[in-house]
């Protein structure tokens, strides 16, 4: 058997697998920012047409699947693994969302990195050959997010600068063995990396030293060059991760800065809607990537893209006894072809 592993972290897929569907779902704030045009559907208020936020946020990945198994020209029945997750305990947006398709089902928690773990582990199943048909799916969702980590939206508490916007949306990705791409290529597995930040309203602090890590071993393990990419995106750093992320690379001689974005930068518009440092949520880089970035691709806008998505692994019992914030960061190349 050809050998996979490349490196300290990185695996080289021998037949990489073809995106063949992907689709995302997302509120009327999402709606009303910059990326509008790439979402496929753009829900009116924060229910969709559910009784609560959660149950809204099952809603939002049943469609996103859906409306990417279509896409794909594929029926739900013929997906032989769902890989998906959330932000919620237990990951009950995931779980309810996909407890009634009798499909085998993998449930994560990566936090905001889940768009990337999914991806990662959909493909390893099919370059693997335990599957041809896999899918990637996650959501998050403000009020939900808002309510389990922080405090109730009826108190009404003031957010700080640092703050970043827990994004309401969802997004879906068909994985097949055999299509047109764009493919999967490499996937850089993150390890755990704690500089001992407890600020729960910086996390774009906490995770970037994580992001910084596994970029800086995805170049080690493949000998690819940042240059070698038309995009490198993270998400979910926002303005103040994704700037020490550039400051790291910069301490090593390295300036990524021509061809570096976050999905928390790119989702909403920083002068017309109060996020304050940007997006963040494992909905924001999934709907980022399921929409803008890979019809990008296929318009042949970017031809090669590094695709890290970052989470910061706390929880409300965490943040209360005073630990600190637990980064990780999953790095996925995609290209429109199988060969880099």
């Amino acid at each position: 058997m050809p050998q996979k592993r490349i490196g300290k972290q990185t695996v080289r897929m021998v037949c990489p697998p073809s995106i063949e569907g992907h689709a995302c779902v997302v509120g009327k704030k999402e709606g009303e920012g910059p990326l509008s045009s790439s979402f496929d559907y753009i829900g009116d208020d924060s229910y969709f047409g559910e009784k609560t936020w959660e149950k809204a946020e099952s809603h939002m990945q049943k469609q996103a699947l859906e409306l990417a198994a279509d896409k794909a020209g594929v029926t739900l029945s013929s997906i032989q693994y769902i890989f998906a997750g959330d932000l919620l305990n237990q990951c009950i947006a995931s779980t309810f969302a996909e407890r009634d398709r009798g499909i085998p089902f993998f449930g994560l928690y990566g936090a905001c990195s889940t768009m990337a773990e999914s991806l990662s582990l959909a493909a390893i199943s099919i370059d693997g050959g335990f599957a041809d048909t896999a899918a990637a799916v996650t959501s998050s969702h403000f009020c939900s997010a808002e309510r389990q980590f922080r405090l109730p939206l009826e108190y009404g508490g003031q957010r700080t600068p640092t703050a970043q916007w827990t994004a309401t949306a969802s997004g879906a990705i068909i994985l097949k063995e055999h299509g047109q791409g764009p493919f999967v290529t490499h996937v850089t597995t993150g390890k755990i990396v704690d500089l001992g930040i407890k600020d729960a309203n910086n996390m774009g602090a906490a995770m970037a030293p994580a992001a910084y890590d596994t970029l800086k071993t995805h170049f080690e393990d493949t000998g690819f060059l940042p240059t070698d990419y038309d995009l490198i995106l993270t998400g979910d750093l926002g303005m103040i991760g994704s700037d020490v992320v550039i400051d790291f690379f910069k301490k090593d001689g390295i300036d990524i800065s021509g061809n570096y974005n976050d999905c928390g930068l790119l989702l909403y518009s920083k002068e017309e809607q109060d996020t304050h440092a940007g997006g963040s949520g494992c909905g924001c880089s999934a709907c980022v990537l399921t929409g803008y970035i890979l019809n990008g691709m296929r318009q042949k806008r970017w031809n090669r893209i590094l695709f890290a998505a970052t989470g910061a692994l706390m929880s409300p019992t965490s943040t209360q006894q005073g630990e600190s914030i637990p980064g990780i960061c999953h790095a996925v190349t995609i290209c429109n072809s199988k060969e880099m």
